[in-house]
């Protein structure tokens, strides 16, 4: 099959992208860096010329709840309205566990506004909600480290590597349209601010960690509200077996 990868110089992207050339599919890469502009539109008609599936597997460069909406919103009208015009035969999105479940986050916003216009959209779909990746708690170090103080909420997810994850795109796209597909998920949970202290110190890394509420997540995403559902699939690596790549 020929499939197109969107964001696909992300780290899922990248993966699924691998994943599927392994398999032996022709796969068409769309980022902007590889000259496809999807905010845009400009080149999305060449380059999804004879594809039969697109993965998008984007993330939005902006942080607060409007910017986040639009971006989602204006990518994925340009994507779908290009994929109407190839007669792509099937539209796979990533999406997050619990995206409904939350009304406090930005980005969960913009994920649900993709969402719906996917499944309101003129192409065969099927959405597939994962939960946060391994390297979740190293990023969200990343957004508020300075001074080797880092701020991380407590968070209780249910974390996935990331290339698990790819893993699934990869036989989704292959196959039928499935519209919502059951949660993907990794096989343990985990609290935030333990994966952070662990990955730092698998790289190497002495960061002092402050648990609270106060930082880039509030109280909103307490609880359960980030762990998969009933039903939900899961993926064979776990944390410790991620982290042991990680050294």
């Amino acid at each position: 099959m020929r499939i197109a990868i969107a964001g696909a110089t992300g780290n899922i992207g990248a993966l699924t992208a691998t994943a599927l050339a392994k398999c032996g599919h022709d796969v068409v890469r769309i980022s902007r860096s590889l000259g496809v502009n999807l905010s845009t539109g400009d080149g999305l008609d060449d380059a999804l010329t004879g594809v039969d599936a697109v993965v998008d597997a984007t993330n939005a460069p902006v942080t607060d709840r409007a910017g986040t909406v639009a971006y989602f919103g204006t990518t994925t009208r340009n994507l779908l309205a290009a994929e109407q015009r190839a007669r792509v035969r099937h539209h796979v999105l990533l999406s997050i566990a619990g995206v409904g479940r939350n009304e406090g986050n930005a980005h969960h916003f913009g994920k649900r506004e993709q969402e719906r216009l996917v499944a309101a959209g003129p192409v065969p779909w099927t959405i597939v909600p994962a939960t946060q990746f391994h390297d979740f708690a190293a990023t969200v170090t990343s957004w508020t480290e300075h001074d080797g103080v880092a701020e991380v909420a407590p968070l209780l997810v249910q974390p996935i590597a990331p290339a698990d994850v790819a893993d699934v795109l990869a036989e989704i796209a292959v196959g039928e349209p499935r519209g919502r597909y059951v949660d993907v998920a990794g096989p343990e949970p985990q609290d935030l601010v333990d994966m952070a202290r662990r990955t730092n110190e698998a790289r190497g890394r002495t960061v002092r960690l402050v648990p609270t509420w106060s930082s880039v997540f509030d109280t909103s995403m307490a609880g359960d509200v980030l762990l998969p559902g009933e039903g939900a699939r899961i993926a064979p690596t776990t944390f410790d077996q991620w982290l042991r790549e990680e050294r």
